[in-house]
């Protein structure tokens, strides 16, 4: 899936098909549409209908230094032509996106038309790297706008007259404080937690604080003063380290809680597809890979989820709102190799673009994976082999 000269970046993202106009411009459309039945060519390609639908579909990016295209993914393989375009002049960025609540991980692009588009990436730190390319291309030949963006980046400067109390009442807002969820580290189930970096997010996007670095800060008075509480191992190791900004984790992985909120509460029921166990071990890799079916033998974009003690590969469905797996296996006993890209391997069908990868479980189910690139197939395998 590798692009010509004058690319920036590529990689899956996940991309809300319907596109949210301003009020004047749906007004317009209305109107447009009560006169004339050929307004109905207006719906291209489930755009509009994502005023209504608004669904989700995971599509392959490129960024070149004007605009990002976007490509549709069938049977393993990248279309020629591109799906859409988004131009990049004129443009801003909103990251980190807070607007969905189930989609944390949002980039939102509004363009000089006042067009949205909403980007999902896999991981914060993806999420992070597609908004800062993204940036420099948008304020590509303006060194001034750069600079400062860069001076904003890195920059430490909280609010004069800052009020803890006022953040958390803010946090604890039913409609637009941070969301409390139910995690799971090490066999524990935690009711009403959020991730460290889920705060950082929040409280960047609640302009209680410029970058990453202001708002871990801010997260560490917070909890210095009890007004949060760090549960589970990850999060509470990270207290016994001397310096203050250490002590809290900007990881989606570390949990943490209201300090008069309740003790973890352990559960093995309510409606968990997967046991426990298996979702409980330590994330070691996460990314989109594109996976064939057992049954149709159909291709699709999953994002998957390596972790380690117990060893456990997992894949989600990226285009549903539930975080919950739709697949996953044991690794211990497996057996996981690359194919060659000259011809198609046996018990692989469709149109595949190569990068493969097979992974043989101990109860002999195969199955066949496609990475972007033979780099990321070579890091997937580096990172399997040893939990098997």
């Amino acid at each position: 899936m590798q692009e010509a000269a004058g690319v920036l970046k590529e990689g899956f993202l996940v991309k809300r098909t319907g596109l949210s106009l301003s009020v004047p411009a749906l007004a317009a459309f209305a109107l447009l549409y009560s006169q004339t039945k050929e307004s109905q060519g207006l719906f291209t390609e489930g755009k509009e209908e994502g005023h209504i639908v608004r669904n989700w579909k995971v599509r392959w990016f490129v960024l070149l230094q004007d605009k990002l295209l976007y490509y549709k993914i069938e049977g393993g393989k990248k279309e020629p032509s591109p799906k859409g375009r988004i131009l990049l002049d004129g443009c801003t960025i909103t990251c980190p996106c807070l607007e969905y609540e189930n989609r944390p991980l949002l980039i939102k692009l509004t363009t000089k038309t006042n067009t949205d588009y909403f980007l999902e990436c896999c991981s914060r730190e993806e999420r992070d790297s597609w908004a800062l390319d993204i940036t420099g291309a948008i304020h590509a030949g303006h060194p001034v706008q750069v600079q400062e963006l860069h001076r904003m980046k890195n920059s430490f400067k909280l609010l004069e007259n800052i009020s803890l109390h006022h953040i958390v009442e803010r946090m604890c807002d039913s409609s637009t404080g941070i969301k409390l969820t139910r995690n799971l580290e090490q066999g524990n189930r935690y009711k009403e937690t959020f991730t460290g970096s889920a705060l950082v997010d929040w409280l960047i996007s609640n302009s209680f604080a410029v970058s990453r670095f202001e708002a871990i800060t801010l997260a560490s008075m917070l909890m210095e003063e009890n007004f949060i509480k760090p549960v589970g191992a990850r999060s509470t190791e990270a207290t016994r380290y001397s310096n203050l900004s250490e002590q809290f984790l900007d990881d989606s992985t570390a949990l943490y809680m209201f300090a008069e909120s309740s003790n973890k509460n352990i559960s093995s029921k309510e409606g968990l597809q997967f046991n426990i166990s298996e979702l409980s071990g330590t994330i070691v890799k996460q990314g989109f890979l594109v996976k064939q079916g057992h049954k149709r033998k159909n291709w699709k974009v999953r994002r998957f989820v390596l972790r380690a003690d117990p060893a456990f590969l997992h894949y989600y469905d990226p285009t549903k709102e539930e975080n919950r797996p739709v697949g996953g296996f044991s690794l211990r006993g497996c057996l996981i190799s690359a194919l060659e890209d000259n011809g198609v391997p046996a018990g692989v069908k469709g149109n595949i673009q190569g990068n493969l990868f097979k992974i043989i479980t101990k109860n002999d189910v195969h199955y066949y994976i496609q990475a972007s690139s033979k780099a990321e197939r070579a890091q997937w395998i580096e990172a399997i082999k040893p939990l098997t």
